[in-house]
């Protein structure tokens, strides 16, 4: 006897189709994925992959080492050094009338200038720097008070020297307060260079881009 019929029948058989009697009830199909559900699910493994690419390309960029800062370096063979300056800085021209002989400008908040010096001590060049320093606060800064920042010896690319900051302020209240340093170091044959930073307004960063580049002469 075929083992797919149902007998005896059952108390509902009489309730199905005949083939049902002979062959049993017929097993559901398995159930399909909904075509909607099937073209969401390629949308989202497409997106998944896509986003996988990007967080890598992502993660690519982020994890490359960081290309080194350039550094730009103003020549001054007159004086015979060269120093280095920051981003956002330039070189400048100047007037052959100043005396300076190259000059680095960041738009007009602060300026580094320098000049071949004059004979000096080089085993006490302060008083020299301090005439200077004088010469150059009345002239550039014309403050109703100016206080003395700093005031030292210096060692800059192997030339000793002396370098003295004064910081300017005034009554009025357009004119916010400017900062000068003056530093000189020993060259060649008992002469000297002269270096000449301005900032104005005063604020920090126009300071320590001043020494920074003060400082990397050489």
């Amino acid at each position: 006897m075929d083992e797919r019929r149902v007998w005896p029948p059952t108390e509902h058989a009489d309730d199905l189709p005949p083939s049902a009697r002979w062959y049993g009830t017929p097993a559901p199909p398995p159930r399909r994925i909904p075509r909607w559900l099937r073209r969401l699910l390629l949308i989202a493994l497409a997106s998944l992959g896509a986003g996988a690419v990007i967080g890598g390309v992502v993660f690519f960029v982020l994890s490359r080492p960081e290309a080194p800062v350039e550094t730009v370096l103003v020549t001054d063979e007159l004086a015979g050094l060269s120093y280095p300056i920051p981003p956002g800085w330039h070189e400048g021209a100047l007037a052959p009338v100043t005396g300076f002989t190259s000059v680095a400008v960041n738009d007009d908040r602060a300026t580094v200038m320098a000049r071949p010096g004059e004979k000096l001590d080089a085993a006490d060049p302060r008083p020299a720097l301090l005439k200077l320093a004088e010469t150059y606060s009345r002239l550039l800064l014309q403050g109703d008070t100016v206080d003395v920042v700093e005031d030292k010896k210096v060692e800059i690319g192997g030339r000793t020297g002396h370098t003295r900051a004064v910081r300017a302020e005034y009554r009025d209240v357009v004119n916010q307060p400017a900062f000068l340093r003056v530093t000189v170091l020993t060259a060649e044959e008992g002469r000297s260079v002269v270096l000449l930073g301005l900032a104005h307004p005063d604020d920090p960063v126009s300071r320590r881009e001043i020494d920074t580049i003060m400082t990397g002469a050489r």
